[in-house]
């Protein structure tokens, strides 16, 4: 049952159905939501007047429990707080520079972590320590970047496709849970021990027969096993390397954990997993999915963030979940879009006020030539593509789908 209530009149726990707009003019990326944050009652305050609430699916205005003013409580498969409620103490990061000035240094950043990374590979390969003071230097550099401005870092970390599949993922977690890390206003010394856990918690792969993790068939339990592995030797090694934060061992251990118990090795579940543990179990399902993989293509961003939309409550936490595709966007920085004109473009800045209309750099016309010079638009000044019409993101793109080196453009 449907009922039409004032955006005035909204409480928390109340599930929102339709708008009195089409969902594509505001920032929502999914139709229908249950309304849990002061964030989200602000942009419906911003663009409706009314809405209509499910009362099958949430709360209704009558229900005592929901009174207006009360602290918002998302629902849950447990009654266990979301991970969210353990942050006490918030930092408010400001960009610095444009992701145009900030390029460069992105890049120096960039390439200092993938020779650390390639040295630690074949560092541990030989039987070798890995160089704590290198890892430490390399994910300071990225984190001084991603708080200058993340979208440069973004940007790179979804055009890198030339070095191995393992250096790539790990690059791109790194860069993913610092960045979520500085939307969740987390203190500068907690982002540069993100960025350490995601760059380091998949090095147990070094001892995994490569042949297994390559592999296009589905693998045996015996093989299933010899890959799960993987996250033991991870946190052994990092617990035999002088030098790196103490705590880095055990967080390097819960990436494959998931929110209702059904993860490896320990099956932890909900808030056993803490913060850092649930968010490199998200961002890594996150990047996983949008890399092409052995037995799957990669999958557009939209696509990859609607699965974990979808997983909500049962593989990650809920109010987790939704922030991080409110980090991401609905159109990540370095998605591949379709414009209205038929023109292809590269997502290049996040416009965190009006997520439908980023800044795009168009890189093909609508017949599917280079164009050249590219174009760069932002959607937000309403660019015009004819006298009447403004330029508009069309569909996101799967990766690969159009015979293009991205790379080449900030490379």
């Amino acid at each position: 049952m449907k009922k039409e209530v004032s955006v005035e009149e909204l409480q928390f726990g109340v599930f929102i159905s339709e708008l009195d707009r089409p969902w594509t003019e505001t920032p929502f990326m999914f139709q229908g939501f249950v309304l849990n944050s002061d964030q989200q009652l602000d942009v419906l305050k911003k663009h409706c007047k009314k809405v209509y609430i499910d009362l099958e699916k949430g709360a209704d205005l009558a229900d005592p429990s929901q009174r207006k003013g009360t602290s918002p409580a998302a629902p849950s498969a447990s009654k266990d707080p979301s991970v969210i409620s353990t942050i006490k103490n918030k930092f408010r990061y400001e960009e610095a520079v444009s992701v145009d000035v900030e390029l460069p240094a992105a890049r120096a950043a960039t390439k200092k972590t993938e020779e650390v990374l390639q040295n630690i590979f074949t560092s541990l390969q030989a039987g070798k320590a890995l160089d704590a003071p290198r890892v430490r230097e390399a994910v300071t550099s990225m984190t001084d970047s991603v708080v200058r401005n993340p979208d440069a870092m973004l940007l790179l970390a979804r055009m890198k496709e030339k070095g191995g599949h393992t250096l790539d993922r790990a690059l791109g977690v790194s860069i993913y849970m610092i960045t979520f890390g500085r939307f969740l206003q987390l203190p500068r010394d907690q982002l540069d021990l993100l960025g350490m856990v995601g760059l380091l918690q998949d090095i147990g792969k070094t001892r995994v027969p490569e042949n297994m993790l390559i592999k296009k068939e589905p693998l045996s339990n015996a093989e299933l096993a010899v890959c799960r592995s993987h996250v033991g030797h991870s946190v052994e090694i990092l617990k035999n390397t002088p030098g790196l934060p103490s705590e880095l061992p055990a967080l390097a251990g819960l990436h494959h954990e998931r929110y209702d118990g059904s993860g490896y090795p320990q099956g932890l579940k909900g808030a056993q997993i803490g913060l850092f543990g649930s968010m490199a179990g998200l961002v890594d399902c996150f990047d996983a999915l949008t890399h092409p993989r052995p037995y799957a293509e990669a999958l557009a961003p939209s696509n990859a963030l609607n699965i974990l939309y979808n997983g909500r409550d049962t593989q990650f936490d809920r109010p987790l979940v939704e922030q991080f595709i409110q980090c991401i966007g609905i159109y990540p920085v370095g998605a591949l879009v379709e414009l209205n004109s038929g023109e292809i473009g590269i997502v290049i800045a996040q416009n965190l006020v009006r997520r439908l209309q980023p800044r795009v750099m168009v890189v093909l016309d609508a017949k599917g030539g280079p164009k050249n010079p590219q174009l760069i638009l932002d959607l937000a000044k309403d660019p015009k593509m004819n006298a009447e019409t403004p330029y508009r993101i069309k569909r996101t793109l799967e990766k690969g789908s159009v015979k293009i080196d991205l790379s080449e453009f900030f490379l």
